[in-house]
Order: structure tokens, then C-alpha cells, then sequence
């Protein structure tokens, strides 16, 4: 984040400066090959005999209607986020907190977990704890943060879940500015911190994290994004050239990039520090969102993560426990123009149902939204024809999503946002770095339109919107929001779309019991194949719930539904009809019994041959 411009007591730095440690980039590739067009793909439905519907028919005139209704307090989820700011500008306090949407009990419903900071400066037993909520079935909640075990008091960044001991039961790592917490889940809601025995207590700034098999062993690892080498002790003071108010700093004053952190899994409770055997040492950056998955489908896992002012990361898994960054020859380190953005949060989908994963990385005020099309072994930078470029350049973005919310089987884009600078016209006069949050409706055309009014709610929530986790509460096939607000309470919007289109839930479980993050759905809708990955680890310092949910629009099922498991299996469990939540297990399903292609794990399994468009997409 630029954060506007600043004057400091530092050293003077140049706003256009690039860190000494990183070398200046380069432009990005661009591609003459031509994309598969979403719209050619899905006009094909129509007149298919399981009720696919004709995509004329889905652009339903919802424009003015909600789409969500703000309901945290009514469901009993009460949660107020505190920075502890005092007077001083301290850098965290513009940063946090976190959230998850997970299932703690293993009853079938997510329950929430809130991530809180409080003052730095003070003792831990001195700030308020994290807090953990019971969904009680029905969307309503209850606060069991008492004797649960998870009220870490650090001053807490974000969360990520994840079963890292295998036992079904989801676990808990809490980013904070100091020491990380993993907390244990022993399946009934309650948690023991054992972060000591598992040796994964990174002492510095964290942000996002994630919980992945990047080995295909069995078990997960843990990646942990670090934002900036800092300390109060060391804090600048800063000022705002445009107010001339004190204000927070832009990390690049700091001159302070932090490496990211990777853990192996020994399979028997602890973790092994393998930051510098994997090659993440070679790198350092800002790093904030951070999302996984197979981006050059070679049938490993690998990291991008969205780094505040400095290139971006894309972390290539070789297959042999090493990584190696590759995003400026991938061509999404940076924008067209070849600068830098402040990326914040990062979605990651395929869009364009080609079956290779494409990204979204959202950014400060000032500067569009990253799109990336994901062309097999790079990505094209569609944002100037993604409709992206001009409504939500006025705010800063911070949690993201690209989700069917109103299941008209198109991906949607949802967008909390909050400035971590002063500007001369305050939207709230409480709240000078609050703002609306924007939500973008999905098109046949493959653009992007903003849904009025504005974040989708009867009226605009103002507020300075943090982390975002996204998943459905009540289980009614509508995808819900949790988002965390600086210094004011959290927001839940329930999903109340009118006339919200059919759907399908998918739950992918490993044959420990555990969601299996890492795992990629095919399914076939009509003559559409839609591919979607099982994912906890996107938006900012949250995590979302692992369920793959499609939409459907008027289609009755789905039918070819199949999973690729991370260790390269592939599993087909046949036709599912829609309005329904299933569960697949492993070992449940028929075994695909072709042999390997050569090379063993490369290309586990190919990309759909894509139809030649009619004209440019987008």
C-alpha cells in the first residue's frame, strides 16, 4: 500500500522508488493466443436435456434489488474488532483482523472464528481474545470463546483451517504481529494451543496463511505470509502531504520486506522449517493475500502470493520440495505498464472454464484491480475489457471473492474495502478510513458489472472492511459473507437474492476424513465442464469455507462429477441433482484405471479442448 503520499522523519524515498533488494521488472509477456470465450461456452446450454438453461434467460433484472442483508447482530454473532489506536500511528493497527468460516464440530454448518488485535503495546493478558462462534444450525449463532481454548490474545492478523494431524478435525493457525498459534481441535469445539510442540511459532509479522500438501504426502504443510520486518521499537513517524495530519506509513518508508515462511509436515504432529531448502529465502516481499493451487497444472501445488507495492509472487512447485518464483515470466508480478501494485487480497477461479486456474488480485485506491487469464504456462492481463478498471479504483480493496452469489451459474466478484490512508473527504464522519464495499455481477459476456446498491445491501454499509471469509451459514444453497471492520463490528450478510437460480454443494473428503484442500471437482453442466478447486486460503487473512458450491441456473443436475485428488488419483462419482449438499469420499467413488501419463505426475488430467470464439472476449 502507497497509502497516499506521506511525509516521514525517515530518509526521503521516492514514491516511485523500487525496494534496493528487488531488481526493477520487466514487462510483462502479452499473448496473441486467443482465449476460450466464456460466453460461446455457455450459450451452448441452452436446449440441453438435463434443464440447462439458455443464458439470455439468467440476466435477470435484480438491479436494484439486496443481495445480502446485514444480520451479525440479529444471529447472535457480536464480535467489534479493536486496533488499540492511541494517538500514535503504529502500522498493524490499519492492518487487521482476521476470519474463518469452518465446520469446528463436525456437525455439517460453519462455525465462525474471529481474529482481534487490541493494543500492541501492551502485555497479551492485557487485550481482548479472539472469539469463536457455535452455529447453532440455522444460521444462529452463540459465543463459546469461553473454556474453548481458542481465545489467543496475540495481536492477531489472520487465521487459516486445515486438519494438519489427520485426524477429520478442523485446525486453527492464528497470524499475529509476534508469536503464531496453532491450536488443535479435539472435534467437540474445544482447542489446545501446540504451537510449541509443532514448532511452527514464527515470532515476526504474518498475515495471510494456508494450509497445503505441496509434497503430496498426505498431510499438510503450512505456508505463512510475513508483511514487514518491524517493531514499535523501531516505528517512523509519518505524515500525510495531502491533510498534513499524522497518518500511517507506506511499508516502502520502512525499507523492510519480510521472507515468507513454509513448513513441511513430519506426519506426526510437528513441522520443519524448510524456508531455505525450499527456495521461499530467494525471495522477500510485502506479502498480504496469499491463495494456492496447480497454476501450471503439473499436478503440484503451488503459492501466489500478493505482495503490498512490490511485485507479486508466483511460487511454481518442482516437484522435488523446491519452488522457484516465477510470476514475471508468468506475467502477473505486475500490471501492464509494468509497475507494481499494493495487492492486498487475491481470489483465484477458473473463469473461462478452460480448466487452468486464473487470478484476481485487488488493490490501493488509485490503481485497478490485477485480471489475470491464465493461457496455460502464462497469464494475459485482461482487466482494461473485465469492466474492472474504473469503479473500484476510488477505494482500497482488502478482501475478495469471485463466487456465484445469486447461482445464475456465472462467477460474481465481491470486494471489502477500507483506506489505510487519510483523505481530505472523509465518507464517515466517525470513521475517517471507512468506505462501501462493491459488489460486481457476473455476465454471459465474461465482464464484470457493479450491482446496485452498492455491496449489495438496502443501503451502503460504511466501514473500514478488513478480512472477508465467505460461505453458506444456513445451508439454503446462498453464499453468505463474514467481514471484520477496524474498530467496529463485524458484518454477516445473509444471501437474499431474489429468485436465485438452482445450485449444488460439494463437500471433498480425503480418506483421513478431512477436506481435501488441494482436491479439483469436475463437473459437466449441459456441454459446459465447469472445474472448481477445494480451497480454504483466499480474500485477506481469511478462511473460507472448503465446500465447492456451484451455481446452476435453472439445471436440475450435474452429471460426469469428478475428483483429482492432490496425489494425482482421479475418482468419477457419476450424476448429482441439484438443490442438494453431498459429500464425496475417497475410495467411495470409481477409480479412472487409465494408465499415468509419462512423466507420473504431469498432466493428471487435460485441459478441455477450448472452442474457437466468434469474436475477442471480454
Amino acid at each position: 500500500m502507497r497509502y497516499g503520499p506521506a511525509n516521514t522523519r525517515a530518509p526521503a524515498l521516492v514514491e516511485d522508488e523500487v525496494l534496493r533488494s528487488v531488481p526493477p521488472p520487466r514487462r510483462p509477456r502479452r499473448s496473441r493466443t486467443v482465449l476460450f470465450i466464456l460466453a460461446t461456452t455457455l450459450v451452448s446450454l441452452s436446449g440441453c436435456d438435463d434443464g440447462a438453461p439458455n443464458p439470455k434467460g439468467n440476466e435477470r433484472d435484480d438491479s436494484s434489488s439486496p443481495w445480502f442483508v446485514e444480520t451479525a447482530a440479529d444471529r447472535g454473532l457480536v464480535f467489534v474488532h479493536q486496533s488499540g489506536h492511541r494517538g500514535r500511528h503504529l502500522m498493524p493497527q490499519i492492518m487487521g483482523g482476521g476470519a474463518a468460516l469452518f465446520d469446528m464440530d463436525g456437525d455439517g454448518d460453519l462455525d465462525a472464528y474471529l481474529v482481534q488485535s487490541g493494543r500492541i503495546v501492551v502485555e497479551p493478558k492485557d487485550r481482548p481474545p479472539n472469539q469463536l462462534f457455535e452455529n447453532l444450525g440455522d444460521g444462529m449463532f452463540k459465543d463459546v470463546t469461553t473454556g474453548s481454548g481458542a481465545d489467543d490474545r496475540g495481536y492477531g492478523m489472520g487465521v487459516a483451517t486445515g486438519d494438519y494431524d489427520n485426524d477429520g478435525d478442523v485446525d486453527l493457525y492464528i497470524t499475529n504481529v509476534g508469536p503464531n498459534v496453532l491450536l488443535r481441535n479435539d472435534g467437540s469445539g474445544r482447542f489446545t494451543d501446540v504451537t510449541s510442540l509443532a514448532g511452527v511459532g514464527h515470532t515476526g509479522w504474518s498475515t495471510s496463511a494456508a494450509f497445503l500438501d505441496y509434497d503430496a504426502d498426505g498431510d499438510l504443510d503450512l505456508f505463512v505470509a510475513s508483511y514487514l520486518n518491524w517493531s514499535v521499537a523501531t516505528e517512523l513517524g509519518c505524515y500525510n502531504d495531502l491533510t498534513g495530519e499524522p497518518d500511517y506509513c507506506s511499508p516502502r518508508v520502512y525499507r523492510a520486506p519480510a521472507v515468507d515462511v513454509l513448513y513441511e509436515n513430519r506426519g506426526d504432529g510437528t513441522f520443519v522449517d524448510v524456508t531455505d531448502e525450499a527456495g521461499i529465502n530467494q525471495g522477500v516481499g510485502t506479502g498480504l493475500g496469499v491463495v494456492c493451487g496447480d497454476f501450471n497444472h503439473d499436478g503440484w501445488i503451488d503459492i501466489f502470493v500478493a505482495n503490498d507495492g512490490m511485485r507479486d509472487q508466483l511460487w511454481i512447485n518442482l516437484g522435488t520440495g523446491r519452488f522457484v518464483d516465477k510470476a514475471l515470466a508468468f506475467g502477473c508480478a505486475v500490471d501492464q505498464e509494468g509497475r507494481p501494485k499494493a495487492g492486498m487480497g487475491v481470489a483465484a477461479a477458473d473463469i473461462d472454464d478452460d480448466g487452468d486456474l486464473d487470478l484476481i488480485v485487488c488493490n490501493l485506491h488509485g490503481e485497478s484491480d490485477s485480471f489475470y487469464v491464465n493461457q496455460g504456462q502464462f497469464f494475459s492481463d485482461y482487466t482494461p475489457t473485465s469492466g474492472l478498471t474504473g469503479v473500484n479504483r476510488p477505494f482500497t480493496r482488502f478482501g475478495i471473492a469471485w463466487l456465484d452469489f445469486n447461482n445464475d451459474g456465472f462467477l460474481d466478484l465481491y470486494e471489502a474495502n477500507g483506506r489505510v490512508s487519510r483523505q481530505p473527504s472523509a465518507i464517515s464522519s466517525s470513521e475517517p478510513f471507512a468506505e462501501p464495499n462493491i459488489l460486481f455481477r457476473g455476465t454471459a459476456s465474461g465482464r464484470f458489472e457493479e450491482q446496485m446498491p452498492r455491496g449489495g445491501t438496502k443501503a451502503s454499509l460504511i466501514a473500514t472492511s478488513r478480512a472477508a471469509a465467505f460461505g453458506d451459514i444456513d445451508n439454503d444453497g446462498g453464499i453468505d459473507i463474514l467481514v471484520v471492520n477496524r474498530d467496529g463490528p463485524a458484518h454477516l450478510l445473509h444471501n437474499v437474492v431474489k429468485q436465485r437460480g438452482r445450485w449444488i454443494l460439494f463437500r471433498i473428503l480425503d480418506e483421513h476424513g478431512r477436506d481435501a484442500l488441494g482436491a479439483t471437482l469436475t463437473l459437466r453442466v449441459g456441454s459446459r465442464v465447469i472445474t472448481r478447486d477445494v480451497r480454504t486460503t483466499y480474500s485477506y487473512c481469511a478462511a473460507n469455507d472448503p465446500r465447492i458450491h456451484v451455481g446452476l441456473a435453472e439445471a436440475r443436475a450435474v452429471q460426469n462429477v469428478t475428483v483429482h485428488w492432490p496425489d494425482g488419483a482421479t475418482e468419477h462419482f457419476g450424476t448429482f441433482s441439484a438443490g442438494q449438499q453431498f459429500v464425496l469420499r475417497r475410495n467411495h467413488g470409481i477409480a479412472q484405471t487409465d494408465p499415468p501419463p509419462s512423466g507420473s505426475r504431469l498432466a493428471r488430467w487435460p485441459l478441455p479442448a477450448p472452442i474457437a470464439p466468434a469474436k475477442p472476449p471480454f
